[in-house]
């Protein structure tokens, strides 16, 4: 009875939140999106400044909390737009019905293989992929060569190296694991991360635990193998104290062994400004944003035509053929895969 009392007055509060019917004069947009959604105010202004239409952004929490909102809100939702979701939630989205269809013209400018709804409800804006990292100095002083690929981690030369974030409380983490899922297989990924537990993986509840305590690039740490991102040897470089001709770090981006993760943008269903909802899609997919995108975010932009900033080229490798679910398979077991994995692995 406690739980039903608390869900109805958690629905009653993000309805008091809903939009209201729409005012005259100028419109006011709401973006609903997750808690690392990062952009410059100069960026979001000039939206305004083409449009005239105003925007405000409201972060809602990590990804699965904001898609936990918009889901339950659906009838009065919190805003008119969502972006955040990715491909590991996108079946969810899809089947509560949250997002209203929306073919932007600017999608002749996007990925194809980025494409996961073909009725365009949910529209791809950014792409990161979820590999290995390690620590270039460590290895080279001691004359060991870096795991090729995710097989190298169960080898007794790479005891007690590897630190990962746990699936259940991690988007990386979660990422990760289904990449394990997709090269092993389903009857294969927990063989394989016993064995990891045998070779000493240190599991950490998050990302920042894992690269800025126990990674040796980036702390003291001792752990010179990392489950991070494609993108975070081209951050090492820009955010460095000290210039630097060569980025610390490197990712492994052999075939398998990353997961892409994809996030979309939707206009929510019930919303009363749905012509100008998708002027603000068509915005995100453009080049101004997606340009904006790789040294705000750290991810990579969606739209083919967008140029990568120097950093990114130089020091940054896109996966050929990284580890590939589709967002049904991913919806239909990923709590079984956490379950089990939190068996294993932690218990």
């Amino acid at each position: 009875m406690r739980k039903i009392i608390g869900l109805s007055l958690l629905l009653l509060l993000l309805a008091a939140c809903g939009r209201a019917a729409p005012p005259d004069g100028p419109v006011t947009l709401r973006l609903m999106t997750h808690d690392s959604f990062d952009m410059r105010a100069e960026t979001l202004a000039a939206f305004t400044a083409a449009t005239g239409i105003e925007l405000e952004v409201f972060k809602a929490g990590d990804a699965g909390a904001t898609l936990n909102k918009a889901i339950l809100t659906r009838d009065d939702p919190l805003a008119d737009v969502l972006f955040g979701v990715d491909n590991t939630f996108l079946s969810r989205a899809l089947a509560n019905d949250i997002f209203i269809p929306y073919a932007s013209p600017l999608l002749a400018e996007i990925d194809d293989a980025l494409e996961l709804d073909p009725d365009h409800r949910a529209l791809p804006v950014s792409f990161g992929d979820v590999c290995l990292n390690y620590d270039k100095a460590w290895f080279a002083a001691r004359e060991l060569a870096p795991p090729a690929g995710l097989a190298d981690l169960v080898d007794p030369a790479y005891a007690n190296l590897t630190v990962v974030q746990n699936p259940a409380t991690s988007s990386p983490g979660l990422a990760f694991l289904l990449a394990t899922v997709d090269t092993f297989g389903p009857d294969g990924y927990l063989d394989y991360w016993r064995r990891l537990v045998a070779n000493g993986v240190m599991v950490t509840d998050g990302w920042s635990a894992a690269y800025y305590g126990a990674f040796t690039a980036a702390s003291d740490g001792d752990r010179p193998i990392v489950v991070s991102y494609a993108s975070s040897p081209p951050a090492e470089v820009y955010f460095a104290a000290q210039p630097l001709s060569e980025a610390p770090t490197a990712a492994v981006v052999s075939d398998g062994s990353c997961f892409r993760q994809i996030e979309f943008v939707g206009i929510l269903r019930g919303t009363p400004h749905a012509e100008a909802a998708q002027k603000l899609v068509d915005f995100m997919l453009s080049r101004p944003f997606q340009e904006e995108i790789p040294l705000h975010m750290f991810v990579y932009p969606a739209n083919t035509t967008a140029a990568l900033p120097p950093v990114f080229v130089d020091h940054s490798q896109i996966p050929a053929n990284p580890a590939a679910l589709d967002p049904q398979t991913i919806d239909a077991n990923r709590e079984a895969w956490i379950n089990a994995w939190t068996t294993a692995v932690l218990r």
